[in-house]
């Protein structure tokens, strides 16, 4: 049986080595605060465990038992630097600290002030007995709290995190568990020895693959993740919209290392999607960063220790997100272009056809009544030659005036429209518009224009847009048709506004359209350009023309020019 504990001891005194080498590794590779507790804990199990078999069983100098002291406090100190390493991830309270503290400073000092320590088969004194007694409940106290505190904390982890911090738990409830048996062991022989070194060995195998687990078993532990990974770039791949990337790529990078929320930004700094709850700041914000950008992961403490291979699988899953993001961006730009083709080239159709048959009409009627007044001129009386000659002048007119608005959108289009503003005085061009345009109607529109008021415009652009809007107002509204105009520091407006019924709701949004008109409307008459080139005049004055209801009913159409 001796032999058999002192094989297994021999075998504890590599692991623990191996451990004490890796949790330095461990740390020196990420320098972390939680790297350097587990480092100086191993380390001083490590020295306790293989310097001890090198000094004398029965010390007898004051240096030999100096020695053995320390090493006993080495031990002492590692439950305490165990459980420095599992809340320095989420402080403890103020109690419990002043408690740990206060225990572990009085072993300590009680540890040199021993003034004899029992071989191995020598009778306890009973202050020595009552020091193991204080030094076992500190080392289980101490212990229990490490054990709580990591298999709690893996709840919310992803996998590997979650098993490694369990491992660590289940090490630290294994040694303490070799430290109750070896208390209780007398001797070498006996079975509590053994399972004392079985329970330490255990413990220790725990703690190395807690600390740095083979790649096989990171693997097959991380194998749910890797199939949610897979899964996500697949969707990925078939994502054609903004919407469906954002859906398929941030949800797995939160489940790669258990985030609360995660939130994704390119290197530019704007956001290009969340998921979660990216207010909330109970958890620590990792960031990771990536050539497609930067991701914020809404996690916990212990997630940049235990994760670290997650975070990679984040950063790469980022950048195959951005990829499928520009994909998308691409897509709908070019299905975005593919329509507006297909829109230019539905317009241009109907532009065709409507402004084929709207010229129909006058050519016809032109051409008829210039056959009829040619081939029976002498067969007709003075009154009918003078009746159809009228009905010849307002066809050419009607004619005419369709010609210049099909001349008008082409010259907005290709931008050959040259806007000079100049100071003019509004209230004489209103009432010269208005003159113009409504001919015999004039009286039906009232002018509430202050004669001082002058603006910065072109005239050609404002004759354009207010006559428009006039030959609509009193086409489809009733008299009176009110115009108004004003100025302040950023804006020159001018109103148009009849008391019809209105623009039907469900026609608002086709409204400024070319070649629309409702079918609503009382009256047919009209190409549909009037209000599109308008609009046109306006933008390429840097305006707009707004539509809105007028109250109680009718319509109001407000030109919006800047004021330089």
């Amino acid at each position: 049986m001796k032999d058999v504990v002192e094989i297994v001891q021999y075998v504890n005194l590599g692991l623990y080595t191996v451990v004490a080498v890796a949790a330095v590794w461990l740390w020196w590779r990420h320098r972390e605060r939680a790297g350097l507790w587990t480092a100086l804990a191993f380390v001083a199990l490590a020295l306790f465990i293989d310097v001890g078999p090198l000094l004398p069983e029965d010390p007898e100098t004051f240096g030999e038992k100096l020695a053995v002291k320390i090493l006993i406090a080495g031990l002492v100190l590692f439950p305490y630097l165990l459980y420095r390493f599992a809340v320095s991830f989420r402080p403890p309270g103020r109690s419990l600290s002043l408690l740990v503290g206060g225990i572990t400073v009085v072993v300590l000092a009680w540890t040199f002030a021993l003034t004899d320590i029992p071989g191995d088969g020598e009778a306890w004194p009973t202050s020595f007995a009552v020091y193991v007694a204080a030094f076992t409940i500190h080392w289980t106290l101490l212990t229990v709290v490490v054990t709580y505190r990591l298999w709690t904390a893996g709840r919310g982890e992803a996998s590997v995190p979650r098993k490694r911090m369990r491992l660590l738990a289940l090490a630290a409830a294994t040694i303490t568990l070799s430290l109750l048996f070896s208390v209780g062991a007398t001797s070498e022989e006996s079975v509590a020895s053994l399972v004392s070194a079985l329970l330490s060995s255990l413990s220790a195998l725990m703690f190395l693959v807690g600390l740095a687990p083979p790649a096989i078993l990171r693997n097959a532990w991380r194998r749910p993740e890797t199939t949610r990974l897979q899964g996500a770039i697949t969707e990925l791949m078939g994502a054609t919209t903004r919407g469906e990337v954002i859906g398929h790529g941030l949800p797995p990078m939160a489940e790669l290392v258990g985030a609360r929320a995660v939130e994704l930004r390119n290197p530019e700094g704007e956001l290009l999607g969340a998921h979660g709850d990216v207010t909330d700041e109970a958890d620590r914000i990792v960031t990771v960063d990536s050539a497609a950008g930067q991701v914020k992961l809404w996690t916990s403490t212990y997630t940049p220790f235990f994760g670290t291979e997650e975070l990679a699988l984040v950063r790469t899953l980022a950048a195959m997100t951005a990829l499928a993001l520009d994909r998308a961006r691409l897509f709908a730009h070019e299905r975005g272009a593919r329509e507006a083709l297909e829109r230019a080239d539905e317009v241009k159709t109907n532009f065709v056809s409507l402004a084929a048959h709207e010229l129909r009409t006058p050519v016809a009627t032109i051409h008829g009544l210039v056959e009829t007044i040619h081939a029976r001129r002498d067969r007709l009386s003075v009154g009918q030659v003078d009746e159809l000659e009228s009905v010849l002048r307002d066809q050419t007119i009607r004619m005419k005036a369709l010609v210049e608005q099909l001349l008008d959108l082409s010259r907005l289009e290709a931008d050959a429209v040259d806007i000079r503003p100049t100071a003019l005085a509004i209230r004489p061009r209103v009432e010269e518009i208005v003159a113009a345009s409504l001919g015999k109607d004039a009286g039906d529109v009232e002018i509430d224009v202050d004669s001082r008021l002058v603006a910065e415009v072109d005239p050609d652009a404002l004759d354009r847009i207010v006559s428009n809007l006039l030959v609509n107002a009193c086409r489809y509204g009733p008299a009176p048709v009110r115009i108004s105009a004003e100025k302040n520091d950023r804006h020159f407006r001018v109103t148009v506004e009849d008391h019809g019924e209105g623009v039907p709701p469900e026609f608002v949004p086709d409204l400024f359209e070319r070649f629309t008109r409702s079918t609503d409307s009382p009256s047919r008459a009209g190409t549909g350009l009037g209000l599109a080139i308008a609009r046109s005049y306006a933008q390429a004055h840097r305006g707009d023309l707004i539509y809105e209801p007028a109250h109680p009913h009718g319509a109001r159409f407000q030109l919006v020019l800047p004021v330089r």
